[in-house]
């Protein structure tokens, strides 16, 4: 069996942000074992799963992937949305914007210190889509 629901994440500034609690609210009961997986319909953020616990992983991921991917390069074509643009689109392709966690006892299978994050790479993304299908 297989259900699906499509929600918004509320708006966030740039950065990589936990956001586990706010996904469950849009979940109802999860099933005894299945798979969870989350899309975002963005090209300019990304999903992932990191540390739940100690913020300071959230902002230095966040400072490794501007130092990976910089702004203002001369090499960019894609300049016309603002300087955050095209390198919010290389993040989101680097971090990508899915995620598939397993299902067990009818909570999501994470590690003790593991959440959602999502990766918002645009000063101002706003809020973003999710998809999530919950496959029993």
């Amino acid at each position: 069996m297989t259900r699906q629901v499509e929600f918004t994440l509320r708006p966030r500034p740039r950065g990589c942000h936990l956001v586990t609690d706010e996904v469950m609210r849009h979940l109802s009961d999860l099933p005894q074992a299945g798979l969870l997986h989350l899309f975002v319909k963005h090209t300019s953020c990304g999903l992932c799963i990191n540390e739940n616990a100690d913020p300071d992983v959230r902002s230095d991921l966040s400072a490794i992937l501007d130092h990976l991917v910089p702004e203002n390069q001369s090499y960019y074509d894609h300049t016309m949305e603002g300087s955050d643009d095209m390198p919010a689109h290389a993040k989101s392709a680097l971090v990508g914007v899915s995620l598939t966690i397993p299902i067990t006892g009818g909570r999501l299978n994470l590690g003790t210190w593991q959440g959602i994050y999502l990766c918002e790479f645009r000063n101002y993304g706003g809020s973003r889509r999710i998809v999530a299908t919950i496959v029993e």
